[in-house]
């Protein structure tokens, strides 16, 4: 095969660095290792064993009491996992306690099978579709979250530094990672995953079976024939040479190459990279080159794919009054140098039509965003807007409220209709917000760099990937 890339730090060619450590080198200059995965022993019931991501349904306790029901005392992920419906509960400590004894028991008493190192494409049936990806592990030391990186793996949305911590005191004393994080490459020419499809059988087949809680089907397949894991590394290899990543994006040399851009997961992918800047400290350098914790276990989707559709992520605050809300909101916006208005409406079919013909471009421009709250439908109009997207402006806002106001909260919800539900109770408000170009993705990140936390959601909250796989991040 033939490989022209790259380190990302300097983008100069591969060649030289394969002719010296050959494949190695260039899996190091792609930022990717075929990973040693644990699945549930076959005798494991795998319904009961998949849980959805623990970021979903966190204003919604009564899903995760209906998991928790379904699954019972059985091997679980759930088990293994913190919902973080239940963050501000007082049994924090207890909980992370029973996540570390969960996963070495597991261990323990042999509920899993290793798997020697191998790539897995997962195919997710969906009603969009079925969704493909490509299961692999991810170098740490590859990723920076922070603004105005240039690494191979970025952000797509701002960080929230705040949500880290918990997450870090699960994974510190992990043994296991149970990944639910999804992370996009931008192959319209469908080279790197659709491909795989095509060099499969059943002897290939890993698992097969119905999610639970309406989340579809799960089918995976081992991807170990050196044929096959060569060219996704050449594809991959490909779309990372710094040439054609410029020409393709229209970029001087001063943009890095961006290979990865995290979809969904990116603040546990952040807190695998906190927890790797800590242990390495304490470890050689020849310690570090292939230590397990230096990566991080990922499906890999083409943003291309016919099935992703990039979902809007609206807000809701919480214990709040609507009209001091919409007061903060006129002296907010005046002062940033931007007009506000709001209109009220009786009903949402009145809202909705107004709506439409402000986008209809019959209006000035501005960003314009439905909310709702103790039975009342407004629109927020902001004229002469400093952010790009409406996400950008309301979350600007938002931010700057409850700063101020500490006895209000925020949920970042998915879907209109529970938006609307929680929104119109008494003591809330709720913010609608529309959907994202996902063909701009990559070209807006390069260009502009991250995006406005909570920008957008890859599907509905059970479309989202659930936990399933394992992988060891301990020597």
């Amino acid at each position: 095969m033939s490989h022209k890339v790259i380190n990302n730090d300097n983008n100069q060619s591969i060649n030289s660095k394969r002719e010296n450590s050959g494949k190695e080198a260039v899996l190091n200059s792609i930022g990717i290792r075929m990973p040693e995965i644990m699945l549930p022993s076959e005798h494991m019931d795998l319904r009961k064993w998949a849980v959805v991501a623990c970021d979903q349904y966190t204003s919604q306790p009564s899903y995760w009491k209906s998991v928790e029901e379904l699954v019972g005392n059985a091997p679980s992920t759930l088990h293994m996992i913190f919902p973080e419906v239940y963050l501000e509960d007082d049994d924090k400590k207890e909980r992370i306690a029973n996540i570390t004894r969960a996963m070495k028991k597991y261990i323990d008493n042999g509920f899993f099978r290793q798997l020697p190192p191998a790539f897995v494409y997962v195919e997710r049936v969906l009603a969009p579709g079925t969704r493909r990806g490509l299961l692999a592990a991810l170098d740490l030391e590859q990723y920076d979250y922070r603004e105005g990186s240039q690494t191979l793996i970025r952000a797509t949305e701002g960080t929230v530094l705040d949500r880290l911590p918990p997450r870090i005191e699960i994974r510190k004393d992990a043994v296991l990672e149970v990944p639910h994080i999804m992370v996009l490459i931008d192959d319209p020419d469908r080279t790197v995953i659709e491909p795989v499809s095509q060099n499969l059988s059943e002897a290939d087949k890993l698992y097969d079976f119905e999610l639970m809680m309406d989340g579809g089907r799960v089918v995976g397949y081992k991807v170990t024939n050196p044929a096959h894991t060569d060219k996704i590394i050449d594809a991959l290899c490909k779309l990372a040479d710094p040439p054609a990543f410029r020409k393709k994006y229209n970029v001087g040399g001063d943009k890095g190459v961006l290979l990865y851009a995290m979809g969904d997961g990116n603040h546990s992918f952040a807190t695998a990279k906190a927890c790797w800047d800590r242990l390495k400290v304490n470890l050689s350098e020849e310690e570090r080159q292939n230590h397990p914790a230096r990566f991080a276990m990922v499906e890999l989707v083409n943003v291309h794919d016919d099935s992703l559709v990039f979902e809007p992520i609206h807000r809701v605050l919480f214990r709040v009054k609507p009209e001091h809300v919409l007061d903060a909101m006129k002296e907010y916006y005046a002062y940033a140098g931007q007009g506000f208005e709001y209109e009220s409406f009786d009903s949402e079919k009145k809202m909705r039509e107004r709506y439409q013909t402000l986008l209809s471009g019959n209006a000035e421009n501005g960003h314009f965003i439905p909310c709702m709250f103790s039975g009342e439908w407004g629109l927020l109009k902001i004229r002469q807007p400093g952010c790009n997207l409406e996400a950008g402006s309301l979350q600007a806002f938002l931010d700057d409220y409850l700063a101020k106001n500490k006895e209000a909260s925020i949920d970042y919800i998915h879907g209109e209709e529970v938006t609307a539900e929680l929104g119109l109770r008494e003591g809330n408000m709720g913010f609608l917000l529309p959907i994202m170009n996902k063909n701009d993705l990559f070209k807006t990140v390069i260009v502009d760099g991250v995006l406005p936390r909570k920008t957008f959601s890859m599907g509905e909250a059970h479309e989202k990937r659930f936990y399933l796989e394992c992988r060891r991040i301990v020597k």
